[in-house]
């Protein structure tokens, strides 16, 4: 406990880096069309979702294709929270991380006796039971395919023991101050930075270490007598915490829950953002996360008028095959751009963007070196 609590000052002055960059990124990223609070949120959201989940699939190389069960059951527990106790946001995500880490101590408990394809075909049927039992079975408490959201007429425990209930929609808040807007922006921001330093001290930790060693060779640490499940199953409640902070946050920013954030496209995106950023690394996934929501954000606003402006310096035969060749990639067919860029980068950069920013590094040092040496 002691080697992990234990930090450098090499740890804090990498996440003093990174909280500067996730802080000023409305600065930054405007030219870009991304300096909004509603695409921000979900920079930072996914960022810890795809942190969380680096921490099973990046650390031990177990793939997990059902980490959207805990997402949602992160969504759903805030909500509950609002609708019961209080509008507070830190109560909301409190209960949303106890919640999803009961629900992956379950789940991998079963899971995590079979490795390989087989925990991965297995974590997958769970999500799938997860999200036909939200949208059916359960309907009581998920409110079925409606979703669950906040109403007016809700108990509120806590909040109506200080103060008389508004007429209009109560707003989810931290300490009275509405999270909406940049207010929520920054509040997910310093959890993602807090979820950031966390996955650091874990990575760096003898822990972490263990979880890198069992990625490495498991069989081999097996013959030495060596338990290697405790470490796993530590690694896939860790993770799937992450996945309920997130579900959480994005209950905040948004008080609806429903049984879409259990689907297993939510599982895939997760492992895309993961596998585009770089597997293992620390700012990998949350690189890979941005990355992918902004091009959803670009590519899925574009619509045939737009293709059509964006052409018009072509003659109109040209400008008709243009459109007609590239409509079928934006819009709501905008996954087909996602998957020719995930093609290249699993061809060309197997170690996703970290391993390119890497190459142009190496590149760069060498030119200098090379300068130097003509001098």
């Amino acid at each position: 406990m002691a080697g992990f609590l234990s930090s450098s000052n090499s740890d804090y002055l990498m996440a003093a880096l990174f909280a500067l960059a996730i802080f000023t990124m409305p600065l930054w990223l405007a030219p870009i069309g991304a300096g909004y609070p509603d695409i921000l949120q979900k920079f930072a959201i996914f960022g810890i979702f795809a942190l969380g989940f680096n921490i099973l699939f990046g650390f031990s190389g177990y793939l997990s294709f059902g980490h959207a069960a805990f997402l949602g059951a992160g969504s759903y527990a805030a909500v509950w929270m609002f609708k019961l106790l209080s509008m507070n946001a830190v109560l909301a995500v409190a209960f949303s991380i106890v919640i999803a880490g009961i629900f992956a101590l379950a789940i991998g408990f079963v899971s995590l006796r079979r490795s390989g394809i087989y925990f991965s075909i297995l974590t997958l049927a769970f999500a799938q039971m997860s999200y036909n039992l939200a949208y059916s079975v359960l309907t009581p408490i998920t409110n079925g395919e409606t979703g669950l959201q906040i109403s007016r007429t809700d108990p509120r425990v806590l909040d109506n023991m200080f103060r008389e209930p508004g007429a209009a929609l109560p707003v989810p808040d931290f300490f009275g101050i509405e999270l909406q807007g940049w207010p929520g922006f920054y509040f997910c921001a310093t959890l993602l930075v807090l979820a950031f330093f966390l996955t650091m001290r874990i990575k760096n930790s003898t822990f972490g270490m263990m979880l890198f060693a069992i990625k490495s060779n498991q069989n081999r640490m097996a013959y030495t007598g060596f338990s290697t499940r405790p470490y796993l199953l530590a690694a896939f409640v860790i993770s799937g915490m992450y996945a309920g902070l997130a579900g959480g946050l994005l209950a905040v920013t948004d008080p609806l829950a429903g049984a879409d954030r259990m689907q297993w496209t939510a599982s895939g995106e997760v492992v895309l953002m993961t596998i585009l950023g770089g597997v293992g690394t620390l700012l990998g996934p949350v690189i890979g996360a941005a990355v992918m929501k902004y091009l959803e954000q670009i590519f899925s606003s574009f619509n045939e008028g737009v293709l059509h402006r964006a052409f018009d310096f072509l003659t109109p035969e040209l400008q008709d095959l243009m459109v007609g060749i590239t409509s079928p990639f934006v819009g709501e067919g905008w996954h087909l751009t996602l998957g020719l860029m995930f093609m290249i980068v699993v061809i060309f950069l197997p170690g996703g963007i970290m391993e390119g920013l890497r190459r142009i590094a190496s590149a760069t040092r060498g030119r200098r070196a090379g300068s130097g040496d003509a001098n």
